[in-house]
């Protein structure tokens, strides 16, 4: 029975810091790496996603979709063996959380007129 292919994929957080590198099945999903992602989301950084939803994964230039398997997402070219695929992560609020917050900042100010008769 032939072996299954892996993969090592480490994932890149917007401050230059890592989470990994982990060992994936080729068969694995884009949606199964941001659960780990978000599992794994170390203590203490400003930005946190609240769930995969507000998770991108990058990889070679080019966002990835959720139904997506690893091996689909590969790079042929510039691959060396034993070599760690970088994908960057990027959060990015639901926009509905940003509909709202605009509704905040928006809110009505207080109108004071003075007028003056020469």
């Amino acid at each position: 029975m032939p072996e299954e292919e892996s993969i090592d994929i480490k994932f890149r957080l917007y401050d230059g810091s890592d989470i990994g590198p982990f060992r994936y099945s080729a068969a694995s999903t884009v949606d199964f790496l941001k659960q780990r992602v978000v599992s794994d989301w170390p203590k203490g950084k400003t930005v946190v996603p609240k769930g995969i939803n507000e998770v991108k994964l990058i990889g070679s230039g080019k966002i990835l979709e959720n139904n997506k398997t690893v091996a689909q997402c590969k790079t042929p070219f510039g691959e060396t063996a034993g070599g760690v695929t970088v994908m960057h992560v990027v959060v990015q609020p639901s926009p509905a959380k940003t509909k709202s917050e605009k509704k905040v900042d928006k809110a009505p100010k207080a109108v004071i007129c003075t007028c003056t008769i020469l």
